[in-house]
């Protein structure tokens, strides 16, 4: 489950629902990843950029502080960052990893969205 923190004077609670869940899988997952960096950052940062052959892409990278307008949330002790924006397309995201004998990855399962590529990796929201 994950935790919130924000400014109390400027933002309102929101039920978890509404915010991005990274299962224990992927949370597991982006710590192993991030052991390997020198220096070890602080978190990941969930995003959403232009792009892709359906309008938008999923980013994922680390970070070492929160910008101004990131939402920071916590799962186990890995923070992840979502900036304003990105939130506005993630909310309710479910992001997962998975492990197949075809392939492995990341997983996002976005209720958002109105349509994806064949691929995957983009979607229209």
């Amino acid at each position: 489950m994950a935790t919130t923190t924000a400014n109390p004077a400027t933002e309102t609670a929101q039920p978890a629902t509404q915010n991005v869940v990274l299962t224990p899988q992927a949370v597991a997952k982006v710590k192993e990843i991030m052991a390997t960096q020198d220096p070890v950052p602080a978190g990941l940062r969930l995003g959403v950029v232009g792009g892709g052959c359906s309008g938008f892409q999923y980013s994922m990278s680390f970070e070492n502080q929160p910008g101004m307008m990131d939402k920071v949330m916590m799962f186990e002790d890995l923070k992840v960052f979502v900036d304003a924006t990105s939130m506005m397309y993630l909310k309710g995201c479910t992001v997962d990893y998975l492990e197949t004998l075809e392939a492995s990855g990341f997983k996002f399962d976005n209720p958002n969205t109105k349509s994806t590529c064949g691929c995957g990796s983009s979607f229209n929201a």
